[in-house]
């Protein structure tokens, strides 16, 4: 977690062997990347060409994932490199800096990313970037070697994240919010210094692209440790501009309760767990508002006030109990309004209560957890004469009730509960046309 390590940090002796050279580490690190599988030989790219920041980390840590995105720093144009590799090899390009020079190949569900060198040699363009442990490379040259001028794997080690100067954060302050991430997916302790450079200069991350704060906010939702990160971002200020109101002590009570351990205590599988946790801590801490100023989707906006209305409705106390008193109606409007993100809100839930809601919510047959159209509206003004009116549309939802609480079952019962509800409410009766 930010400030301390993490219980079950990744950091093991086993992932970077104690006494071994660099040269050693660069061979262990080629072994786990495994360039045999990459869509693009190494001998595809020129010379002078290294892999960089993430991947390199990743690898001397044994934390690859099966298909890793590569970083590659090239010695010359990359935008023209990238597009004569896509041309030769397949893919798409997507130019990501014209001016800085930096494309992606995305070929084979694989994304590399091709940046021009900053300054005269490799050693200088690591010295331009955001933390020490992301400041290694591996050149792609014939004999294994790890450049690590600013002492990344020592942190790497030593289970911390540095900062590699206080103006490199200050280049892109998207790098602030990104070290509390690095921090919660690692494992890792923030170095101390570091950590004062993010709160002192919190306000800076103001002047990123919300675009861009809002992927490393959901990166950092869904990291294992993200409910800690989150509650430092707000501590420190960092979520400032986009934050709900109000904020702490609320948020940081909710975002305690949200831990990693929450998912497998009520029984969510992997699947269940990824969808419900990083939407459950984005939720405590942000609301529609400040999702649109941060241009997420019209969708995730309204999945988050969803959420966050029905928190609010049935209260921190006892809310299944507050659940079960709801009207029918309310009821209804619960699961409709909730449907697919129903674990987010079970999440703070006592166990067997939230346990027994999942059982029906996975039964996709359940009428209520699941609730969809008794009957549709065209078969209704078919069958019984009726035209499209708001009339229709009350049927529909009276219909939809029945059927969520079992009293309908079948074309027929809708029919017939729907002669029965028509009798009950008579069409309006026109008033007479004026003659004056």
């Amino acid at each position: 977690m930010p400030g301390a390590a993490a219980a079950g940090a990744i950091v093991t002796p086993a992932a970077i062997p104690a006494g071994a050279t660099a040269s050693q580490l660069a061979a262990l690190a080629w072994r786990r990347l495994n360039p045999e599988r990459w869509p693009l030989p190494p001998q595809a790219f020129p010379t002078g060409a290294a892999l960089v920041g993430g991947a390199v980390r990743d690898a001397l840590l044994d934390r690859l994932p099966p298909q890793p995105d590569l970083d590659l720093v090239v010695p010359e144009d990359a935008i023209a490199l990238c597009r004569q590799l896509g041309r030769r090899h397949g893919g798409s390009v997507v130019v990501l800096d014209a001016e800085r020079s930096i494309a992606r190949l995305v070929i084979q569900g694989w994304s590399i990313d091709l940046a021009r060198r900053e300054g005269d040699c490799l050693e200088q363009d690591l010295g331009r970037r955001d933390y020490r442990l992301n400041a290694m490379a591996l050149p792609l040259g014939a004999e294994p070697q790890l450049l690590d001028p600013l002492q990344g794997l020592t942190d790497l080690r030593q289970g911390q994240l540095m900062a590699v100067a206080e103006a490199n954060l200050l280049d892109d302050p998207l790098r602030l919010l990104r070290g509390v991430r690095l921090a919660c997916e690692l494992g890792f302790a923030l170095e101390p210094q570091t950590q004062r450079w993010l709160q002192v200069h919190h306000a800076r991350l103001a002047d990123v692209a919300g675009e861009r704060v809002l992927a490393e906010l959901e990166k950092l939702a869904a990291s294992p440790t993200g409910s800690v990160g989150l509650a430092q971002g707000l501590a420190w200020g960092l979520l400032q501009p986009w934050q709900a109101a109000p904020a702490a002590p609320e948020a940081a009570a909710l975002l305690e309760q949200l831990g990693p351990e929450q998912p497998q205590r009520l029984g969510l599988n992997g699947t269940e767990a990824q969808q419900a946790l990083p939407l459950a801590r984005l939720a405590a801490v942000l609301d529609g508002a400040g999702l649109q100023r941060l241009r997420s989707s019209r969708r995730l906006q309204q999945r988050v006030e969803q959420l966050r209305r029905w928190r609010q409705r049935l209260g921190a106390e006892s809310p299944d109990a507050r659940a079960e008193r709801l009207s029918e109606a309310e009821r209804l409007r619960l699961q409709r309004d909730l449907e697919e993100d129903l674990p987010a809100l079970l999440l703070t839930w006592p166990t067997e209560a939230a346990q027994a809601w999942l059982r029906r919510w996975r039964d996709p047959n359940d009428p209520l957890f699941h609730p969809r159209a008794a009957i549709d509206g065209l078969t209704l003004q078919r069958e019984l004469g009726l035209k499209a009116s708001p009339r229709l549309g009350s049927l529909l939802q009276h219909l939809m009730l029945q059927r969520a609480f079992g009293r309908v079952q079948g074309r027929l019962e809708a029919l017939e509960a729907a002669q029965r509800w028509l009798e009950r409410h008579p069409a309006d009766v026109q008033p007479a046309p004026r003659r004056d």
